[in-house]
């Protein structure tokens, strides 16, 4: 564990933590209404990668490919882009309570996401004003709190708060103006969070950002560990701290705006998936950003899974990751004794 606190993994670690998404997604893609064997499973994907006809049914190859497939690779996206993004967050402010929301983010692309519905858009232009309402609200975030007295992040922090409620308040309006029959339900849906619209459309939209920005913390992670120190204690290490936390801010917030454009609010993950990776690795970004990485995506693949297996009518994975994340975050904290940057 010495090894792993100081931010090198094991090669026993760095083995499981590659190989933990690919074997939950390959299970996964097994699981269902109608259950298919795992031989079925890689016969479909051998024939697709190599170009050749699977053996299997044309049903057991329309079920992965066209069902399955998009949405586990939408969940490993999700779930890997918000852990990272949470990860960041709750470095750059030093707070264990900060989430990939903290900049009001979630609330605007979800107002974005609200506003397409009602004007009729299809999913592809939801997407796409689900994001572009994301960084506005971290636009609007940005510039209420860093004014020229230099209140520091905690005035950024406050100003997230404010831009959050207020995108919450015109959800709530875009929600009080739509039609009660079509445009409501569908809203109200949207918002408590599924991957059941997934598509390789809409990936090739979203996935490009949120793989672009988790490459970027995987790249500067070890600069991360300098996110929660004063600009004087920065300063020694050479680092050009507050253009670290810049690049931190618009990298977190294009994941977090990409994700939820695509399959809107999902919480808990960007807030239990760094805590386990740090209670588990150390409080070194070396390790804890590829652990979050790891487990997020094979979390969100778990949730996701269970969510469309568990009952007839699919669950919002929203209330999945609530009823998981909750009790499982308070056990952790429990039995770590409290949170350290």
């Amino acid at each position: 564990m010495g090894t792993q606190r100081e931010g090198k993994l094991p090669l026993a670690w760095k083995f499981i933590l590659v190989l933990l998404p690919f074997v939950v997604a390959i299970i996964a893609l097994g699981i269902g209404r109608m259950s298919i064997s795992p031989a079925e499973v890689f016969d479909v994907l051998f024939a697709k990668i190599t170009g050749g006809t699977p053996d299997s049914s044309e049903l057991v190859t329309k079920t992965v490919m066209q069902l399955r497939l998009p949405r586990i690779l939408l969940a490993i996206l999700v779930g890997a882009g918000l852990s990272v993004a949470g990860c960041a967050f709750q470095s750059l402010f030093a707070n264990p309570l900060a989430t990939p929301d903290t900049l009001g983010v979630a609330s605007g692309a979800g107002f974005g996401a609200a506003l397409g519905i009602l004007f009729g858009f299809n999913l592809v232009g939801v997407q796409i004003l689900g994001l572009l309402m994301g960084i506005l609200a971290v636009t609007l975030t940005w510039l209420a709190g860093s004014g020229k007295d230099k209140g520091g992040l905690s005035y950024i922090v406050l100003s997230g708060i404010m831009i959050g409620s207020l995108f919450s308040a015109l959800i709530s309006l875009i929600k009080y103006v739509a039609d009660e029959e079509s445009q409501l339900p569908a809203i109200t849906y949207w918002l408590m969070g599924g991957l059941d619209k997934a598509n390789y459309k809409s990936l090739l939209l979203g996935a490009p950002v949120i793989i672009a920005g988790i490459l970027l913390f995987m790249l500067i992670r070890w600069r991360m560990n300098l996110l929660p120190l004063s600009d004087d204690e920065a300063k020694a290490s050479g680092v050009n701290i507050r253009t670290l936390r810049v690049v931190t801010v618009i990298a977190a917030t294009a994941i977090t705006a990409s994700a939820v454009s695509m399959c809107g609010q999902v919480g808990w993950v960007g807030l239990l998936i760094p805590h386990m990776s740090r209670m588990i690795f150390g409080n070194n970004h070396l390790a804890i950003v590829p652990a979050s990485v790891s487990l997020g995506a094979a979390f969100m693949i778990i949730v996701d899974t269970t969510a469309r297996s568990i009952s007839a009518a699919e669950i919002p994975v929203s209330i999945l990751t609530a009823i998981i994340g909750a009790p499982f975050f308070i056990v952790l904290m429990r039995r770590s004794g409290g949170w350290r940057i």
